[in-house]
């Protein structure tokens, strides 16, 4: 496979750092629901994974080995998962590019590392000057160091962009399911950033999970909000896990009426098991926390 360079890369859907001043407060200046309630939890599809149905994303704007939640320090980071934590999100979606793992591990001192799940992903291949591949065992102990748990719930190949994963990566592949064999994983998949990829991830015996974008306008999505559905409930049909992501299309939907629109959309499909949400402050988790009660009890 041809690597990507920056410029592709981000179109393919990870924000550059332009992005951090459009939406650097996540969803600023917008009004919050806000209550008492507390978020739920689902059957990750046929994983055996019990999940909340929404996740902490650690990825706002991340690259580079860092994001907006790690730009927001150690200790406001350890504040806002435990406020998280209290409101039932007991779900990190982390990886190796956003540099989140020693916030989580943090963050892990004071949350109990039982009640909680952990997604992390892995690069597969390298970008000029600020990401280089290493071989995955090495990648595995590192992330368990960094994150300081002995397991990780769900690993996932990042950002895959084409059909040709499953032989580009087997390598990968490999070595993650002789992981999950030894339970030093629980579950396996990917991420898609492009409608080929998705596809070949929604019937391939090997993936557990797949995290594809979703919501109702089509923003910074791999296909329309239809097309992308369908492979989506092609993909839980056969058992697999379904995490939405870009549910609010990477800053594109953040004003209220999109935010609901988005939600509504998502949730109703039952398509879609869970979601992650960069979340960046305890009103914006209120408000996600108030809104998916609220949407899956109507």
């Amino acid at each position: 496979m041809e690597k990507i360079n920056r410029r592709k890369f981000i179109q393919t859907g990870v924000t550059g750092i332009a992005g951090i001043t459009a939406l650097s407060a996540g969803f600023s200046g917008f009004g919050f629901a806000s209550g008492a309630e507390t978020i739920d939890s689902v059957k990750l599809g046929n994983t055996g994974l019990k999940v909340s149905r929404v996740a902490l994303g650690t990825g706002s704007y991340g690259w580079k080995h860092e994001s907006n939640q790690t730009r927001l320090g150690t200790k406001k980071f350890v504040e806002l998962s435990q406020y998280a934590f209290d409101k039932g999100i007991r779900f990190f979606d982390t990886a190796d590019m956003y540099g989140s793992h020693p916030y989580v591990k943090e963050a892990l001192k004071v949350i109990p590392r039982e009640k909680v799940t952990i997604l992390t992903k892995v690069m597969t291949y390298s970008h000029q000057g600020w990401y280089e591949t290493e071989p995955f065992e090495k990648s595995l102990d590192r992330f368990r160091k960094e994150l300081g748990t002995d397991y990780i719930d769900i690993f996932l190949l990042h950002c895959m962009v084409n059909k040709e994963w499953p032989t580009e990566y087997k390598r990968y592949m490999e070595g993650l399911s002789k992981a999950k064999q030894q339970g030093i994983i629980k579950t396996v998949g990917l991420s898609c950033h492009s409608f080929e990829a998705m596809v070949e991830a929604s019937t391939n015996p090997w993936a557990d999970v797949l995290l594809a974008r979703i919501n109702h306008q089509g923003a910074k999505m791999d296909g329309t909000p239809e097309k992308v559905m369908q492979v989506l409930e092609t993909t839980r049909k056969n058992g697999k896990g379904v995490i939405g992501m870009k549910i609010f299309g990477c800053g594109e939907l953040t004003k209220d009426a999109e935010r609901e629109k988005s939600l509504q959309y998502v949730l109703k499909s039952g398509n879609v098991h869970c979601m992650t949400l960069g979340l960046e402050s305890n009103a914006q988790i209120d408000d996600a926390v108030s809104r998916v009660m609220r949407i899956v009890k109507s």
